[in-house]
């Protein structure tokens, strides 16, 4: 006979893993697969699509107030297939971003601000994704789509290391990340991505953009402010310099595009990659102190 605790103890273990079972069972990930049957409107002609749509509808949103249209699900999509309303979902995003290749690393410079035209949305907004110790990845675009891939991307990477007992590279990483992107090409994404790492190869910058192109190159710059980051950026890269002037180098080219561009803005923060993985240089630096 088992000890009156001993059977006590088994019933509350039971009754753990059920519960946890039960937990596991209800998340569903499905929409990984294919995001985008949200985004084809109530005149989608793919029959699987309507009958999604169809059982989204059918969900209670009584306590989620959607706009006193007949088809809230669908709106945007159906207006903008109409010509009602031309340039609803021309959104207008504003970052810079940046990253160039030298004789030490790779460095990775980023603003803050998100905004949407003239709204400011926030000034602290984390533009660098920490893919894992080796490989970083920036956003520019939406940032709602950004964060989400990128993460995504990490769960993906992670997963190929445990496979391989090993890091994947970072073409194969930027691969990844291009082929979601052409997936969904055409279905809304706003995605202006690098992908920055060290591998076997060395240093390795890619840009991957919502349309799946992807580049390899040794200098970068994505976002509203590109093209003053660029300008001095230009003007005094030498892929010889050293790590001190690399990171004063990208400080001052976003410093610059901030004040250039009001879609920029907030603080500057700067990575350093290198042959035993990243370091955060510069944390965040409000850029109104460096003018």
């Amino acid at each position: 006979l088992k000890p009156f605790w001993l059977k006590n103890l088994g019933s509350k273990f039971d009754t753990c893993c059920a519960t946890k079972a039960m937990a596991c069972a209800a998340m569903d990930i499905s929409f990984l697969s294919d995001p985008g049957i949200f985004a084809k409107g109530q005149h989608a002609e793919d029959d699987d699509a309507r009958g999604d749509l169809q059982m989204a509808r059918s969900i209670d949103i009584q306590s989620f107030p959607l706009a006193p249209v007949s088809s809230p699900y669908t709106f945007c999509e159906d207006v903008r297939k109409h010509g009602n309303a031309p340039g609803l979902m021309d959104f207008k995003h504003g970052t810079t971003t940046l990253g160039f290749v030298f004789k030490h690393g790779i460095i990775i410079a980023v603003d803050s601000r998100a905004s949407m035209g003239s709204y400011i949305g926030s000034q602290t907004v984390k533009k660098v994704i920490e893919i894992n110790s080796f490989l970083l990845g920036t956003m520019a675009g939406g940032a709602a789509d950004c964060s989400f891939w990128e993460r995504h991307l990490a769960r993906l990477c992670r997963m190929h290391e445990l496979r391989t007992k090993e890091r994947i590279s970072v073409a194969a990483a930027s691969k990844l990340l291009a082929n979601i992107f052409f997936q969904y090409k055409g279905q809304g994404l706003s995605c202006g991505t690098m992908v920055a790492g060290w591998d076997k190869k060395g240093p390795s910058l890619y840009m991957v953009d919502d349309s799946g192109e992807r580049f390899k190159g040794e200098r970068f710059s994505v976002g509203s402010g590109s093209p003053f980051a660029y300008g001095v950026l230009d003007s005094a890269y030498d892929r010889n310099m050293s790590v001190e002037d690399a990171v004063e180098l990208g400080r001052r080219s976003i410093y610059h595009a901030t004040h250039r561009d009001g879609a920029s803005g907030g603080v500057v923060r700067v990575y350093h990659v290198h042959e035993k993985g990243w370091t955060k240089v510069i944390a965040g630096e409000d850029v109104n102190e460096l003018h």
